[in-house]
């Protein structure tokens, strides 16, 4: 008997390099964030403060957003050394869910307000789970996706930002050994440099003053598939040769 292949899982990621913030700002950016998920996908429309166990964490919504909460919940993630100061320069990080359990759940993982070059700021959502969610058939789709990067993009202003599974990260690890992975939806600053026309079925799409978010496929990019593959390859090339992705030396 042929062992069952289990299914790809997703995510989405915003990243962005050294930029001061304090507790109060990441707070602010948070709220935004929030604010524009909401309407994406109801799923991902309540959020709840971190607690022992999901049932208590119900009690404590996070939406709507607000501001004071959210920083105190920053403060509480600062970097230190046991028993020592706080390291000021690796910011704040912030974990917190939207009450589902097992593999029915979203999380945010978010690190803001860093400004050491040796470190990076970035906003990271977890998705449910395709065929163990009855929510994830709706959630994992190209307009939810889509939705995310942008409210990603919008918020935290990033460097760039990705959703994608976490099958085709790794082959993107493997192959492109670049600073920037191209997912399913990715979305690339203004100050990267311009995006050139990129072949059917890809979607680009402005993201006001900001960006732009390049939609490879409107079915769900699956790894599986070897025409997703091959056009991903081929739309990162493009991008390569016109500098937005360059790939690092090795």
């Amino acid at each position: 008997m042929t062992a069952k292949t289990p299914p790809e899982t997703y995510y989405a990621g915003a990243y962005w390099g050294a930029r001061k913030e304090s507790p109060e700002e990441c707070a602010r950016r948070t709220a935004e964030f929030l604010t524009l998920l909401a309407p994406s996908e109801p799923f991902l429309s309540q959020w709840y403060l971190p607690t022992r166990s999901s049932r208590e964490s119900r009690e404590h919504p996070l939406m709507p957003p607000d501001v004071p909460t959210l920083t105190d919940q920053f403060r509480l993630g600062v970097n230190r050394e046991k028993g020592g100061p706080v390291i000021e320069r690796l910011g704040y990080g912030f974990w917190f869910g939207n009450g589902g359990r097992d593999y029915d759940r979203a999380s945010l993982r978010i690190y803001s307000g860093g400004y050491s070059e040796a470190g990076s700021n970035s906003c990271v959502l977890t998705l449910p789970t395709l065929g163990r969610s009855p929510n994830a058939e709706r959630v994992i789709t190209a307009p939810v996706l889509t939705e995310v990067v942008r409210s990603m993009a919008l918020a935290w202003e990033p460097d760039w930002a990705v959703a994608m599974s976490h099958a085709h990260r790794d082959l993107e690890d493997e192959a492109a050994k670049a600073d920037v992975w191209l997912g399913w939806v990715t979305y690339l600053a203004r100050q990267r440099g311009t995006v050139p026309p990129l072949p059917a079925p890809v979607r680009i799409e402005p993201v006001v003053n900001r960006g732009t978010l390049i939609v490879l496929t409107p079915e769900r990019f699956t790894v599986a598939n070897p025409e997703h593959i091959a056009l991903a390859r081929h739309v990162r090339d493009l991008l390569a040769r016109a500098g937005l992705m360059p790939r690092t030396t090795v």
